[in-house]
């Protein structure tokens, strides 16, 4: 059971979802976007992680996916974001920029924004039910805690259970935001304002802080995979 709590906790260092909620949060109607992109991630990972563990108790199908491919991105991801952290750092970005803001200047064309954000600025909460879904896939973390209810002997009701549990701490970067906006309805909102202030004058220093830490986490939860 520790281990799969461990693995649970290490999950919800997703760097999609950390991404998505961010996102999310800077958008209008933050709450309709996260309640439905909850939505379906829920709907995807339980329903998954379900037949995952129920097949998982006659066969190696799990123990035998979470050491191939799951880790190696873990640690392709985590050298990105750390390489991300020491180029903010350093400020070795900067003539780069330069270039590209010359470059846009000339242009004068927008960048185009990835299908999932064009698709959550529309603030349509049914949108991101769908968007939610699509991008929540099981990760190295999610499959380990799998193979660890898997290895319990629960009853099916009881791996059920287990299962629905483990996403609903694997998914905490969306329930915190979503129990402030019912908890604190009025402090919530300003504290957004708040935050994107706080991007707008230290946004580099959170790339380093951010990049840096989930790129550990990434690392770390590689490493336990691997040995586990």
């Amino acid at each position: 059971m520790g281990q799969v709590v461990l693995f649970s906790l290490t999950a919800t260092a997703n760097p999609t979802l950390v991404a998505v909620t961010t996102v999310m949060l800077l958008l209008p109607s933050p709450k309709k976007l996260m309640l439905g992109y909850l939505i379906g991630a829920l709907l995807t990972s339980i329903t998954l992680g379900i037949v995952i563990v129920l097949a998982a108790k006659d066969s190696g199908i799990v123990k035998a996916g979470k050491h191939t491919i799951n880790p190696v991105i873990d640690l392709i991801v985590a050298g990105i974001l750390l390489l991300i952290a020491f180029v903010a750092r350093t400020h070795r970005d900067e003539p780069v920029r330069e270039r590209r803001e010359r470059r846009k200047e000339r242009k004068a064309k927008p960048k185009a924004e990835p299908r999932w954000q064009r698709a959550l600025t529309k603030g349509d909460w049914k949108i991101t039910i769908a968007v939610g879904a699509v991008l929540t896939l099981p990760g190295a973390s999610y499959l380990a805690a799998l193979t660890g209810i898997a290895k319990l002997g629960y009853s099916d009701a009881g791996s059920v259970l287990l299962v629905v549990l483990v996403n609903l701490v694997m998914l905490a970067l969306l329930e915190v935001p979503l129990l402030c906006f019912v908890i604190a309805p009025d402090w919530t909102p300003q504290a957004i304002n708040r935050v994107k202030a706080g991007l707008s004058r230290g946004g580099r220093r959170i790339v380093v802080i951010g990049c840096t830490a989930i790129g550990s986490l990434l690392i770390l939860r590689a490493v336990i995979t691997l040995i586990a």
